[in-house]
């Protein structure tokens, strides 16, 4: 059962946690500005500021951040600040159940993408594969896309994404409808041989990734590949591919030649060029909600992740 969370006002509160990497302080403190002024209130989790390594605290306090937002009535919607690493350390000890009653809007991406995976496999919650706080939305400068992808929570509009938004290209050809599933390729493969591996069956897979060079790409894709993922899926969508260009660029195949050998080979219909993940812009996507994608007019069209219904 898909369970979509309800849709925002002004005026609600909404936390903001880390439960990867700890933000940039300065960029996190524009991005809560920002927040603020789609007129929301702000509760910060206990380990936002909290650095242990590259962790923004140990596991405990960001499980605890998780449990107490979903936890606390009074908050809506839960934003991650940033990405980073250690959310895959963290999911095998979350409390399913108490995320599943009490759903809400769980908004992030990059390293998020292992939560994302895990919370709506484990609890039908639609989430949102969403611009970070601090490492884009604090940025200096921001591209309107990025900001308007927010405008989803506000109201029940489906995601219309065609060749206006950025040049598409066809790689396979064809048509699909299902939900969709994915996120960051590093973290979905890590999810491979755990309680939380992606399942693919009959769903839309998009991907998306940053500062991979194509023979570790290569590595990730043919591990998907190989477990099945492309064939069970029923469409893919490649999202942005930042910086993942070869070294020696004279001893490397192609990002795309990468992308396309391994995909190809599954027959179903692919489409690229997608500004969604690491990217300016970044478009938003629920994951879970249908999307329906069409290669012969280039669009890709995702059901709204949130409810109408707001019990303030």
């Amino acid at each position: 059962m898909v369970i979509k969370p309800s849709k925002l006002v002004a005026g609600d509160t909404v936390g903001v946690i880390a439960p990867a990497s700890p933000p940039k302080p300065g960029p996190l403190k524009k991005a809560i500005s920002f927040l603020e002024e789609l007129g929301l209130d702000i509760k910060l989790g206990k380990s936002v500021h909290k650095k242990y390594g590259y962790l923004a605290g140990y596991d405990e306090e960001r499980i605890e951040d998780i449990h107490m937002m979903f936890k606390d009535h009074e908050v809506k919607a839960i934003f991650c600040a940033c990405g980073g690493f250690g959310t895959g350390r963290i999911a095998s000890r979350l409390d399913y159940t108490l995320i599943r009653e009490n759903p809400k809007i769980f908004w992030g991406y990059s390293d998020i993408t292992f939560l994302h995976t895990a919370i709506h496999q484990q609890t039908g919650i639609v989430t949102f594969h969403g611009p970070m706080l601090s490492s884009d939305i604090g940025l200096s400068d921001v591209h309107n896309l990025t900001k308007k992808s927010f405008e989803q929570l506000f109201q029940s509009k489906d995601i219309v994404y065609t060749n206006k938004l950025s040049p598409l290209e066809t790689v396979v050809e064809g048509m699909a409808s299902g939900p969709v599933i994915g996120g960051n390729l590093t973290l979905s493969v890590s999810t491979l041989g755990t309680p939380f591996e992606v399942d693919t069956k009959g769903k839309i897979l998009f991907i998306e990734d940053i500062d991979e060079e194509p023979y570790k790409v290569d590595r990730m894709m043919n591990q998907l590949k190989m477990a099945g993922k492309f064939h069970d899926a029923c469409g893919i969508i490649i999202g942005d591919f930042k910086n993942c260009v070869p070294e020696k660029r004279d001893q490397s195949l192609t990002l795309d030649e990468v992308l396309k050998e391994h995909i190809s080979d599954a027959g179903k219909p692919v489409l690229k060029g997608f500004k969604i993940g690491h990217s300016s812009p970044s478009i938003a996507i629920p994951v879970g909600s249908i999307g329906r994608m069409d290669t012969h007019d280039q669009t890709f069209i995702v059901e709204t992740g949130i409810s109408e219904d707001n019990d303030k």
